[in-house]
């Protein structure tokens, strides 16, 4: 029981950001939990946690122990309210926050199934391309396309991501296919950007990272423009693949130099961590992971 408490507690002074708030919600003295950390650190022979008088931040070692003790308390409370009363049915109101076009394209359609198979749950669905506060703006689950690298959230794979390439075939048959890395200073590349700033593309060679410029006579802040014009045979986009999937499918856009394709972030559903997470966020989560593991959503989608 020690030893777990100790754990708890690692874990709640992460979320909250420090000794003091974690012990006034507990309703103890900060220095019990200073004690309760120390006595982790010491058992484990590692130090988790640098500790000023202002902040706290965790170590390498600390970063990798968080996220199996992040798991190990998610599973811990899955399992208690799978018997509990609380597990019957979803209810109340759900905030979700995600990306405007990944949220337009494979969110906003979803939502009506999953009310219609829970009745008592009402959603609000705020698609937003900045990086959300989900405590300080009251989200109960945000969509994320990025590695999973926020210490104070809790981080549920929803499906692999990778950038990649494409263009429509009637551009290609125009202006030729890019062979290698090298030609697309030969292409009319389609870049984001609200300036006319042309951005590099991310590749991987010789299984290293390289970031190429590319140029080009286009460029728009909106990704779903890039999209339409790469469909229209403008020219070369560099886009996500739940982005293209289905113009893939159907033909209408290609893959080039796909054995260059760099790894993409992946798709995460966040949410704060909480003592008792409500039915309401644990089933919305596994409903989006339950359609976007199908093999034939993304082409469909």
């Amino acid at each position: 029981m020690d030893h777990f408490k100790q754990i708890s507690t690692f874990v709640d002074v992460v979320g909250r950001g420090s000794l003091s708030a974690s012990a006034r919600a507990e309703g103890v003295a900060p220095a019990i939990i200073g004690r309760r950390l120390n006595a982790l650190e010491e058992r484990l022979g590692v130090k988790l946690l640098r500790r000023t008088t202002r902040n706290i931040t965790l170590t390498n070692e600390g970063e990798a122990f968080l996220d199996n003790c992040q798991r190990i308390l998610a599973d811990l409370q899955n399992a208690e309210l799978s018997v509990s009363e609380r597990a019957t049915r979803a209810s109340g109101h759900l905030m979700v926050s995600a990306p405007a076009g990944f949220g337009r394209r494979h969110v906003a359609p979803l939502v009506p199934a999953f009310l219609a198979a829970h009745p008592e749950v009402t959603l609000t669905l705020n698609l937003d391309d900045r990086v959300v506060n989900l405590v300080g703006e009251g989200v109960d689950v945000g969509i994320r396309i990025a590695a999973h690298a926020d210490s104070s959230l809790v981080g549920v794979k929803l499906a692999g991501n990778r950038r990649v390439v494409v263009a429509a075939p009637s551009y290609l048959s125009a202006r030729g296919v890019p062979m290698r890395l090298e030609d697309l200073g030969q292409h009319n590349c389609l870049t984001m950007g609200a300036d006319g700033s042309q951005r590099g593309w991310s590749f991987r060679h010789h299984g290293r990272p390289i970031v190429m410029k590319v140029n080009g006579t286009m460029s728009c802040n909106d990704g779903s423009v890039l999209h339409e014009w790469a469909i229209a045979g403008k020219g070369l986009a560099w886009r996500s693949l739940w982005e293209v999937g289905a113009e893939l499918e159907a033909g209408r856009l290609v893959v080039v130099l796909d054995e260059f394709a760099a790894p993409g972030d992946d798709i995460y559903a966040v949410y704060a961590q909480r003592q008792f997470l409500p039915v309401r966020i644990r089933t919305f989560v596994d409903f989006l992971r339950q359609h976007y593991s199908r093999a034939d959503y993304w082409s469909a989608a």
